[in-house]
């Protein structure tokens, strides 16, 4: 790989979010492969992936968040982007980290998703508070997206 997978995971799956993927470029269909490849191991044989964004969704921009110009406290037009990755073994609901993300905020949001803590010199800072933010209202959209897919409703949402 020319450039790494940026793919973190919680050591026990099962939450409402069990990770984050980062992608380097927009085009998440150029970097799925790779994805899928690294998951391998951890899940089994990648069966299905469902995401629940539309090709016309635009991204969250997650630094203007740190900067308050916008606030990310409810799902909307422009929710998190999560993806359920399912293996013959297991799954993994992600949170995909916008491509454009600041590097110390979106290794802040993989952390959290991860549920790692912070670096000792992130624990106090707006960003470290913006990080868990992102993360809570991913989880509170997950949970919803969750009953939808239970319920029937499309795979792209």
């Amino acid at each position: 790989m020319a450039r790494p997978v940026r793919l973190v995971l919680a050591r026990e799956l099962g939450a409402d979010i069990d990770g984050a993927w980062w992608p380097h470029t927009g085009s998440v269909a150029s970097e799925l492969p790779e994805l899928i490849g690294v998951l391998h191991a951890p899940l089994g044989e990648i069966v299905d992936i469902c995401i629940n964004w539309s090709p016309t969704d635009g991204p969250v921009d997650l630094d203007s968040i740190v900067t308050g110009t916008r606030k990310i406290d409810r799902p909307g037009p422009r929710r998190p982007r999560l993806m359920v990755v399912k293996g013959r073994g297991t799954c993994a609901k992600l949170l995909v980290v916008p491509y454009m993300t600041s590097p110390n905020l979106g290794s802040m949001v993989m952390r959290s998703a991860a549920g790692l803590p912070a670096a000792h010199t992130d624990r106090d800072s707006q960003q470290w508070e913006t990080a868990c933010n992102v993360v809570s209202v991913a989880k509170a959209e997950s949970a919803m997206w969750a009953g939808r897919m239970r319920d029937g409703a499309p795979s792209v949402l």
